[in-house]
């Protein structure tokens, strides 16, 4: 299959000629953002993706790793193969000054200013302009210098409980990551050192209420996903014994993220945290009306969500109030933990999310489809390089996304 399959498509003058509407669609599962092997991922490696996505029949899905496209090529080849839409995302990490001095928390519930940002439907393959590359390596440069800050403190540490454990940034990079190796790759490597070390499982508990300094039952113990985030928990967040605080040149500023997201050709996209099981929400978030004029500040007109930790009417309400402000709306699972779930989003519980709201959000793929074709074919999408956003034309993206939809699964038949 060619890198561009648009290229094999009509024309955009073409396929808007054609009479379809985007109501007239049959469902589609869809799921726009999840991690992959190129970051911390559920999946061991993307044929695992590929395997889950058929046999729950997920038709368009979101790759969205850290900081890296890496992964793009062997995610776009598996998807044609596979016959899903692929849509190319990717997901930062940024700071609001502003939010952080006045101790708002964003969409990090633990981190002041702190904010999670994503690009949607960047331009394939995925290139940046020189000046906006050497700003996202350099970012990636200190997470990176972090990373091995925290393998160096858990040596220090083991060696001062009289444990012969010794971990290598390099030995974790070849072993556990595919690009950037994170707090939750040293987390596995821990987990896996005891297990490889240690048969017994009497030894193993008693090495990890050793090093996590807490009892350690057997339900723990054979509970690979709690037992690894039971030592991230430990040692490497804040409070532990081999956490890094991070540095401000860690994070760029909001602003510039946006400016780099439009420079690769993406659509800058907020991931909304929404309500935690408690009902509680960031002061960021629980004025919606506040929240949308802040982000129209910001240069951005999509949100996404992680249903599966939301209510399903809070959802409904939120995504109800966006839509109708004209924003793109989309979901997904993110699978970054160690635990396995469903591609299929749901809400929290596993509570469906209802036709209407399924509709929302296939629109909203349906603006990201038509932004990917209308890039491909060298036009301007939904936003261009200069932030500029075609939001009063977004029922004509949405029309002209169905059409890209019903031609990419045509062609792949």
């Amino acid at each position: 299959m060619k890198d561009n399959i648009y290229k094999m498509f009509p024309s955009p003058s073409d396929l808007m000629n054609r009479t379809i509407y985007v109501e007239s669609q049959p469902g589609l599962n869809i799921n726009n953002h999840i991690h992959t092997p190129f970051s911390f991922s559920s999946f061991s490696d993307m044929e695992e993706v590929f395997e889950l996505a058929a046999r729950e029949h997920i038709n368009v899905l979101g790759i969205n790793d850290f900081y890296t496209a890496d992964g793009y090529t062997e995610f776009k080849d598996m998807a044609f193969k596979s016959g899903v839409f692929p849509v190319f995302n990717m997901e930062y990490i940024g700071l609001l000054k502003e939010e952080q001095a006045g101790d708002v928390r964003v969409n990090d519930p633990n981190n002041p200013g702190r904010t999670y940002l994503t690009g949607k439907a960047f331009k394939f393959p995925f290139k940046l302009e020189a000046t906006y590359a050497d700003m996202l390596d350099k970012v990636i440069d200190e997470s990176q210098l972090q990373v091995k800050e925290m393998v160096e403190k858990t040596n220090n540490y083991f060696s001062s409980l009289g444990l012969q454990f010794t971990f290598s940034y390099t030995e974790i990079k070849k072993r556990f990551a595919k690009n950037l190796v994170r707090e939750r790759h040293l987390s596995r490597a821990i987990r896996v050192a005891v297990f490889e070390s240690f048969d017994d499982a009497e030894k193993r508990q008693t090495i990890f209420e050793k090093i996590l300094n807490m009892e350690v039952d057997e339900q723990l113990l054979s509970n690979e996903s709690g037992l690894e985030n039971a030592i991230r928990s430990k040692l490497l967040k804040k409070g532990g014994y081999a956490f890094v605080e991070e540095t401000e040149s860690s994070f760029l500023p909001v602003a510039e993220l946006v400016k780099l997201i439009l420079n690769a050709g993406g659509i800058p996209t907020y991931p909304v945290l929404l309500d935690d099981p408690e009902g509680n929400f960031t002061e960021f978030e629980s004025d919606w009306e506040k929240l949308y004029k802040r982000l129209i500040s910001l240069g951005i007109y999509a949100v996404e969500l992680i249903p599966g930790r939301n209510d399903k009417k809070i959802l409904t309400d939120f995504v109800n109030f966006f839509d109708e402000k004209g924003f793109v709306v989309t979901f997904g699972t993110e699978h970054n933990t160690p635990d396995m779930q469903a591609l299929t989003v749901k809400c929290r519980n596993g509570v469906e999310l209802g036709e209407a709201v399924q509709l929302i959000q296939y629109r909203g793929v349906c603006v990201l489809a038509a932004h990917q074709y209308l890039l491909a074919h060298g036009e301007e999408g939904f936003t261009d390089k200069d932030g500029v956003c075609r939001i009063s034309e977004k029922e004509d993206f949405e029309k002209l996304g169905s059409l890209v939809l019903q031609e990419f699964f045509s062609v792949l038949k």
